[in-house]
C-alpha cells in the first residue's frame, strides 16, 4: 500500500518553559523508480501523492515526451515504488541527453545542473498576460491557505497553476521540483493551455525552478521566497517575469516588470 503523505512521530518538545512529550506530523519520503520502455531511467525521492501527474510532468520536463499523447501506457506499482512507462515511439533522442541518476528531494546538490535537454526543452515566453500587485498578493495568500500538509509538517513545498484571479490546481511535495512536475503533469493530462497562466510557488526561485516554469509554458512566476542570480539571468533570457518575497503586502519584481500592473485594481 502506498504510504501516507505524512506520518506520526513521537517527539520531546521544549516549549520555552518545560519539555513535553507529543506526537508530531512528519512529511513522508517515498522513492519512485521510472522504467521507460523496459529500461531503468531515474529514481525520484518525493511525497507519495499525485504520482501519476508527477510521472507525466517529470517525463515532459526531462524532454522525454512533448504531449500526453506520446505515452502509450503508464502503470504505477506503489507497493514496489515503480512506475512503468511505454511510449508510442521509442526515444529517438540520444540517451546522452539524460543521465541515469538519483534525484534527491533536497536543495543544492540534489540534481545535476543544466542538462543538454534543458536547452532543448526550455521555451521563451511571449505571454501578454498582465497581473496587478493586488492579484499577486491575493494568489500567494490563497496558496499558503491551501496546503494542509505544510501547516501540519512545515516540510513540503507548494506549487499552483493559476490565472490572475484563482488557483486552478495546487500540488505539494517535499521536493520543490517535484511539486512543479505535478503541476506540469496536471496541465498535460487535462490539456490546459498554459501560455496565459502563471505559477504560484512557495520555494526559492532557483535556475531549476525558472527552467521548470519555462517548460510548463508560463510567463509569470510568483514566489514568497528569494531568487538566485542565475535564475534571474535565465528568466530575463526566457521572457519570464519573476516576482519574489510576496509576503503580507510586499513583493519584489525582478524581470520583465512591464507585466506587473502597479496600481491596485478590483478583481
Amino acid at each position: 500500500m502506498i504510504p501516507r503523505v505524512t506520518t506520526r512521530w513521537h517527539i520531546r518538545k521544549f516549549d520555552g518553559n518545560i519539555a513535553i512529550e507529543k506526537d508530531d506530523e512528519i512529511a513522508t519520503e517515498f522513492a519512485l523508480t521510472f522504467r521507460l520502455d523496459g529500461e531503468e531511467f531515474a529514481t525520484i525521492v518525493c511525497s507519495p501523492s499525485d504520482l501519476h501527474e508527477m510521472a507525466i510532468g517529470f517525463l515532459a520536463s526531462e524532454g522525454v515526451i512533448r504531449t500526453i499523447d506520446d505515452i502509450k501506457s503508464i502503470d504505477m506499482n506503489e507497493d514496489r515504488g515503480f512506475v512503468y512507462v511505454e511510449l508510442h515511439y521509442k526515444q529517438s533522442t540520444s540517451k546522452e541527453y539524460y543521465s541515469k541518476r538519483f534525484i534527491g528531494s533536497c536543495c543544492g546538490k540534489s540534481r545535476q545542473f543544466y542538462f543538454q535537454n534543458d536547452v532543448r526543452t526550455a521555451r521563451t515566453s511571449t505571454t501578454r498576460t498582465r497581473v496587478s500587485v493586488e492579484q499577486c498578493l491575493k494568489l500567494m495568500r490563497l496558496l499558503q491557505q491551501s496546503s494542509a500538509d505544510f501547516r501540519s509538517t512545515g516540510g513540503v513545498h507548494n506549487a499552483a497553476i493559476c490565472t490572475t484571479s484563482e488557483l486552478l490546481a495546487v500540488r505539494s511535495d517535499i521536493g520543490r521540483h517535484n511539486a512543479l512536475d505535478k503541476v506540469f503533469g496536471y496541465c498535460l493530462q487535462n490539456r490546459i493551455h498554459t501560455g496565459d497562466k502563471m505559477i504560484a510557488f512557495s520555494g526559492r526561485m532557483s535556475s531549476e525552478v525558472v527552467l521548470k516554469a519555462s517548460k510548463i509554458g508560463v510567463g509569470i512566476l510568483l514566489s514568497k521566497s528569494a531568487p538566485t542570480d542565475l535564475a534571474l539571468q535565465l528568466a530575463q533570457d526566457l521572457g519570464i517575469t519573476c516576482v519574489g518575497f510576496i509576503r503580507g503586502n510586499e513583493l519584489n519584481a525582478y524581470t520583465h516588470m512591464d507585466r506587473i500592473i502597479w496600481d491596485s485594481i478590483d478583481d
